[in-house]
Protein backbone atom coordinates (compact mmCIF):
# COMPACT_ATOMS: atom_id res chain seq x y z
CA UNK A 1 0.00 0.00 0.00
CA UNK A 2 2.84 2.71 1.24
CA UNK A 3 4.67 1.96 -2.40
CA UNK A 4 1.58 2.40 -4.20
CA UNK A 5 0.36 5.60 -2.36
CA UNK A 6 3.94 6.68 -3.25
CA UNK A 7 3.90 5.74 -7.05
CA UNK A 8 1.13 8.74 -6.86
CA UNK A 9 2.81 11.25 -4.81
CA UNK A 10 5.34 10.31 -7.62
CA UNK A 11 2.84 11.48 -10.07
CA UNK A 12 1.51 14.56 -8.66
CA UNK A 13 4.70 16.01 -8.45
CA UNK A 14 5.73 14.76 -11.65
CA UNK A 15 9.61 15.52 -12.44
CA UNK A 16 10.04 17.61 -9.32
CA UNK A 17 12.57 18.56 -7.78
CA UNK A 18 11.74 17.04 -4.76
CA UNK A 19 12.84 17.18 -1.07
CA UNK A 20 12.75 13.82 1.11
CA UNK A 21 13.31 15.82 4.35
CA UNK A 22 14.63 13.48 7.10
CA UNK A 23 15.16 10.75 4.73
CA UNK A 24 16.91 8.58 7.03
CA UNK A 25 19.01 5.78 5.10
CA UNK A 26 17.60 6.99 2.36
CA UNK A 27 15.61 3.97 0.86
CA UNK A 28 12.17 5.83 -0.24
CA UNK A 29 14.19 8.75 -1.64
CA UNK A 30 15.66 5.56 -3.83
CA UNK A 31 12.58 4.24 -4.33
CA UNK A 32 10.94 8.05 -5.72
CA UNK A 33 13.90 8.42 -8.12
CA UNK A 34 13.70 4.88 -9.45
CA UNK A 35 9.83 5.70 -10.69
CA UNK A 36 11.70 9.31 -12.10
CA UNK A 37 11.62 11.70 -9.93
CA UNK A 38 14.00 14.57 -9.27
CA UNK A 39 14.91 13.94 -5.50
CA UNK A 40 17.17 14.89 -2.94
CA UNK A 41 17.43 13.80 0.48
CA UNK A 42 18.26 15.78 3.68
CA UNK A 43 19.25 14.04 6.93
CA UNK A 44 20.65 15.35 10.16
CA UNK A 45 22.22 11.84 10.67
CA UNK A 46 25.82 11.54 9.00
CA UNK A 47 25.57 7.92 10.23
CA UNK A 48 21.81 8.08 7.78
CA UNK A 49 23.67 9.68 5.12
CA UNK A 50 26.35 7.28 4.78
CA UNK A 51 24.23 4.91 4.37
CA UNK A 52 21.47 6.74 1.93
CA UNK A 53 24.74 7.51 -0.17
CA UNK A 54 26.15 4.45 -0.36
CA UNK A 55 22.79 2.59 -1.04
CA UNK A 56 21.82 5.10 -3.87
CA UNK A 57 24.99 6.88 -5.74
CA UNK A 58 24.57 9.77 -7.72
CA UNK A 59 21.77 10.86 -5.78
CA UNK A 60 21.91 13.72 -3.53
CA UNK A 61 22.18 13.41 -0.12
CA UNK A 62 22.39 16.75 2.22
CA UNK A 63 22.88 17.20 6.00
CA UNK A 64 20.75 19.56 7.56
CA UNK A 65 17.51 20.20 9.78
CA UNK A 66 14.31 19.67 8.92
CA UNK A 67 14.13 22.91 11.47
CA UNK A 68 15.88 25.14 9.27
CA UNK A 69 15.47 24.20 5.38
CA UNK A 70 17.59 26.65 3.38
CA UNK A 71 16.45 26.61 0.58
CA UNK A 72 15.06 29.46 -1.94
CA UNK A 73 11.39 30.09 -1.37
CA UNK A 74 9.13 28.29 -4.34
CA UNK A 75 11.95 25.60 -4.75
CA UNK A 76 10.30 22.29 -4.53
CA UNK A 77 7.40 20.59 -6.84
CA UNK A 78 7.37 18.25 -3.51
CA UNK A 79 8.21 17.81 -0.05
CA UNK A 80 8.21 14.15 1.55
CA UNK A 81 8.14 13.79 5.39
CA UNK A 82 8.06 10.49 5.55
CA UNK A 83 7.82 9.37 9.43
CA UNK A 84 10.54 12.94 10.19
CA UNK A 85 7.92 14.90 11.77
CA UNK A 86 7.66 12.60 14.60
CA UNK A 87 11.06 13.91 16.26
CA UNK A 88 9.53 17.13 16.02
CA UNK A 89 7.82 18.36 19.58
CA UNK A 90 4.09 19.32 18.98
CA UNK A 91 4.74 23.00 19.84
CA UNK A 92 7.22 23.14 16.71
CA UNK A 93 5.12 21.63 14.29
CA UNK A 94 3.48 24.72 13.12
CA UNK A 95 7.21 26.69 12.43
CA UNK A 96 8.31 23.59 10.54
CA UNK A 97 5.36 23.11 8.46
CA UNK A 98 5.38 27.12 7.57
CA UNK A 99 9.17 26.36 6.27
CA UNK A 100 7.52 23.42 4.22
CA UNK A 101 5.21 26.27 2.86
CA UNK A 102 7.52 28.66 2.20
CA UNK A 103 9.83 26.01 0.17
CA UNK A 104 7.26 24.79 -2.25
CA UNK A 105 5.80 26.15 -5.07
CA UNK A 106 2.27 27.12 -5.49
CA UNK A 107 0.34 24.04 -5.80
CA UNK A 108 3.08 21.72 -4.89
CA UNK A 109 1.98 18.87 -2.62
CA UNK A 110 3.95 17.56 0.60
CA UNK A 111 3.75 14.01 1.96
CA UNK A 112 3.51 13.22 5.72
CA UNK A 113 3.77 10.00 7.66
CA UNK A 114 3.79 9.25 11.17
CA UNK A 115 2.44 6.54 13.47
CA UNK A 116 -1.26 7.55 14.77
CA UNK A 117 -1.18 7.49 18.63
CA UNK A 118 -1.17 9.50 21.76
CA UNK A 119 1.77 8.58 23.62
CA UNK A 120 5.65 8.60 22.65
CA UNK A 121 7.82 5.92 22.09
CA UNK A 122 11.21 5.19 22.84
CA UNK A 123 13.63 3.49 20.81
CA UNK A 124 17.05 2.42 21.15
CA UNK A 125 17.06 0.03 18.72
CA UNK A 126 16.15 0.58 14.90
CA UNK A 127 16.89 -0.87 11.38
CA UNK A 128 19.50 -2.58 13.31
CA UNK A 129 21.29 0.47 13.90
CA UNK A 130 21.68 1.61 17.85
CA UNK A 131 19.97 4.83 18.47
CA UNK A 132 17.73 7.23 21.09
CA UNK A 133 15.02 8.22 19.14
CA UNK A 134 11.31 9.34 20.58
CA UNK A 135 9.05 8.82 17.70
CA UNK A 136 5.75 10.83 18.57
CA UNK A 137 2.48 9.80 17.57
CA UNK A 138 -0.12 11.92 16.24
CA UNK A 139 -3.94 11.51 15.39
CA UNK A 140 -4.58 12.21 11.56
CA UNK A 141 -7.50 14.72 12.55
CA UNK A 142 -4.57 17.10 14.33
CA UNK A 143 -2.22 16.55 12.11
CA UNK A 144 -4.49 17.62 9.25
CA UNK A 145 -5.65 20.99 11.36
CA UNK A 146 -2.06 22.01 11.65
CA UNK A 147 -1.60 21.55 7.89
CA UNK A 148 -4.85 23.67 6.82
CA UNK A 149 -3.29 26.11 9.47
CA UNK A 150 -0.16 26.30 7.36
CA UNK A 151 -1.57 27.07 3.93
CA UNK A 152 -2.30 23.68 2.84
CA UNK A 153 -5.40 21.74 1.49
CA UNK A 154 -5.38 17.88 2.18
CA UNK A 155 -5.94 15.78 -0.68
CA UNK A 156 -5.60 12.26 0.50
CA UNK A 157 -5.69 10.51 4.79
CA UNK A 158 -4.85 6.87 4.67
CA UNK A 159 -4.71 5.14 7.47
CA UNK A 160 -2.81 1.58 7.57
CA UNK A 161 -3.42 -0.87 10.59
CA UNK A 162 -0.31 -2.25 12.70
CA UNK A 163 1.62 -5.19 10.12
CA UNK A 164 3.94 -7.86 11.53
CA UNK A 165 5.09 -6.35 15.31
CA UNK A 166 4.11 -3.09 14.82
CA UNK A 167 2.47 -1.69 18.09
CA UNK A 168 0.04 0.97 15.95
CA UNK A 169 -1.24 2.47 12.94
CA UNK A 170 0.38 3.94 10.64
CA UNK A 171 -1.10 7.38 9.10
CA UNK A 172 -0.59 8.88 5.47
CA UNK A 173 -1.31 12.77 4.67
CA UNK A 174 -0.83 14.04 1.18
CA UNK A 175 -1.54 18.32 1.04
CA UNK A 176 -1.35 20.68 -1.75
CA UNK A 177 -0.23 23.92 -0.70
CA UNK A 178 -2.94 26.34 -1.57
CA UNK A 179 -2.13 28.54 -4.80
CA UNK A 180 -3.30 31.94 -2.60
CA UNK A 181 -2.01 30.70 0.64
CA UNK A 182 1.17 32.96 0.10
CA UNK A 183 -0.70 36.07 0.39
CA UNK A 184 -2.12 34.57 3.79
CA UNK A 185 0.34 33.88 5.51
Amino acid sequence: MERALLTWFAELVGDGPVLDVGCGPGRTTGFLHELGVDIAGLDLSPEFLAIARAENPGLRFDEGSILALNHPPSTFAGLLANYSLIHIPDETLPEVLAGFHRALRPGGHLWVAFQVGDEPRIMTEAWGYEVDLVFRRRRPDQMATLLSAAGFNLCARTIREPEAEELTPHAFLVARKRPDSDLLL
